[in-house]
């Protein structure tokens, strides 16, 4: 069998008295696309950083693309492709100017004919003229995603790439993440998106430095326990008043908005069951079971994780 392209246990990295990862261990199959869900400030960037060998961990051990974290850091850096939350290219230079930038840094060669292949892969050519600056942030994305692809690196680690970017960009941009992995790339991708850790193979979630679950999304949903029942047929003023009793009554964890109707989540099934069904019938409304979404459980991680900067 392929060995694992991450393979991490125990990493640990401090700031001073603060710890912003803790204790995480994450395994990566070859060729596999695994999302890195959790709040912003919970570690995944730092978690990133030091798989890539940008950072090096105070604690913990592992390799990544078959080479030992702690002392290849070099050979990993030339095998990964990091794609960084925010836009990191000249602005004042073209799509292919910059592309042919980055092409001098990894030494391709014939860097023209690199990035000409590049620029057609990633539906760059009729666009290469154009101001990197003057790009929407479709375009930037795509950009950036056709510089850190060009060296032809086995793994890709794609931090949070699609934010603000609007909803064809992103399904083009997956569609695109689907293609490279059926060539055997293996992604790690961070995201807020819950559409978007639906597209991946497997899914972890890190909650302020310290990893609280890892699977499918079906695993995941399935091992939080939650139980989820939608409210129908309320009238606009009475919704508020609805949910604030909601949110005190005995076993309810979550109670949210969706459009005319409102959705609430539990642990306790049976405490859960009856509150939303005595509420409801007082306020002459229907309760229909409801399966529990994604969304539902990230809300419930963040709720049970404790602030590592407080």
């Amino acid at each position: 069998m392929t060995a694992p392209a991450i393979e991490v246990e125990g990493l640990v990295k401090r700031y001073g008295d603060k710890t912003v990862v803790d204790q995480v261990s994450i395994t990566v199959e070859t060729g596999e696309i695994m999302g890195f869900l959790g709040p912003n400030g919970s570690g995944k960037t730092t978690t990133i950083r030091m798989m890539c060998g940008l950072l090096t961990p105070d604690a913990g051990s592992g390799t990544v693309l078959g080479y030992d974290l702690l002392r290849q850091g070099l050979k990993i850096k030339r095998e990964v492709g990091y794609m960084t939350q925010r836009f990191s290219f000249y602005e004042d230079l073209s799509i292919v100017e910059n592309l042919n930038f980055v092409a001098g840094l990894y030494r391709l060669s014939p860097a023209r004919d690199v990035v000409a292949q590049t620029l057609e892969e990633l539906g760059l050519t009729s666009r290469q003229r154009q101001l990197a600056g003057n790009l929407s942030g479709g375009w930037k994305q795509r950009l950036a995603l056709a510089a850190c692809t060009m060296h032809k690196p086995k793994l890709l680690l794609l931090d949070e790439p699609t934010a603000g970017v609007d909803p064809k960009a992103r399904r083009e941009f997956w569609d695109e993440i689907h293609r490279l992995a059926a060539q055997g790339i293996t992604v790690l991708v961070s995201t807020h998106y819950m559409d978007e850790a639906e597209r991946c193979h497997r899914i972890n979630y890190i909650s302020y430095g310290k990893l609280m679950a890892t699977g499918t999304v079906p695993q995941v949903v399935a091992g939080a326990k939650l139980t989820t029942f939608v409210i129908e047929g309320l009238g606009g003023s009475d919704m508020i008043a609805i949910a604030e009793k909601l949110k005190a009554a005995p076993g309810v964890d979550q109670v949210a908005p969706f459009g005319a109707t409102l959705h609430v989540v539990g642990r306790d099934a049976g405490a859960l069951e009856a509150s939303v069904r005595r509420v409801a019938q007082a306020a002459g409304a229907r309760v229909e079971a409801a399966e529990t979404s994604l969304e539902d459980v990230f809300i419930q991680l963040m709720s049970q994780g404790q602030d590592n900067m407080a």
